[in-house]
């Protein structure tokens, strides 16, 4: 019980606080809970002006999170923020069913997971923040998009990967990417500025700045510009 309430909240009464608070409101349907949501929310995270928040949200270390002014949370979202927290910027949408978890037990001091303003996590999106996720402003991720900002230590034959630690080296997002359905950005990833990572792309090495990248591994396809120098033939999905 002990440890199940320490990757809940802060402390046993903070955790019966959220629960209370969510248990009388996280379940009422329509406006009228977004609405309700909207005023009690703001006794157990952060808000930075009016957010709207569905349904069914759940919320972990609540207290660590905060939203800005205009932000919205979908139905089934999941916000795990410990410890360092989860930064939502104004206007930006965290749809359906996306996880944004930083589970930070082995206390890495740069996890968390901060969004910029004017950006869309899609559906059922995965963040996972151990090494700490930032993305930029108007950026738009398609359905079914991960961005694991962790990863095991494998290389000794000799012992399980389980007992050789993890990289926790963390993961960028300039402004203005998109990144296409079902694409995976893995730890120690640089995503530049008005980049497009195409559908069901690997990313495993920095992509520069307005270029188009594809494939598994994913590699530059094209150049985005007036007078944009195409990699390689081979048709692009989004």
């Amino acid at each position: 019980m002990r440890l199940y309430v320490r990757r809940q909240a802060g402390s046993l009464p903070r955790y019966m606080w959220e629960q209370a608070v969510t248990a009388a409101a996280g379940w009422v349907p329509t406006i009228v809970g977004i609405g309700l949501r909207a005023l009690l929310y703001r006794l157990i995270l952060r808000m930075e002006g009016p957010a709207a928040i569905e349904k069914g949200v759940r919320l972990r270390f609540a207290g660590n999170i905060t939203l800005g002014r205009g932000s919205y949370l979908d139905e089934r979202t999941y916000l795990h923020a410990c410890p360092r927290g989860i930064w939502i910027g104004a206007r930006t949408l965290i749809m359906h069913g996306s996880v944004l978890h930083v589970y930070n037990f082995r206390d890495i001091p740069h996890s968390g997971i901060r969004i910029g303003c004017d950006s869309l996590i899609g559906e059922y999106n995965v963040l996972r923040g151990q090494g700490g996720i930032t993305v930029g402003d108007r950026v738009y991720t398609s359905p079914m998009v991960q961005l694991l900002a962790v990863n095991h230590r494998f290389d000794d034959p000799e012992r399980s990967f389980v007992d050789q630690g993890i990289t926790a080296e963390g993961i960028v997002v300039e402004d203005d990417v998109w990144i296409g359905a079902g694409a995976i950005v893995t730890d120690g990833v640089r995503i530049g500025k008005g980049a497009v990572v195409a559908a069901g792309s690997v990313v495993t090495r920095n992509v520069p700045a307005h270029t188009v990248v594809a494939g598994v591994p994913a590699c530059t396809v094209r150049r985005l510009g007036k007078d944009p120098q195409p990699e390689r033939t081979q048709k692009v999905y989004f």
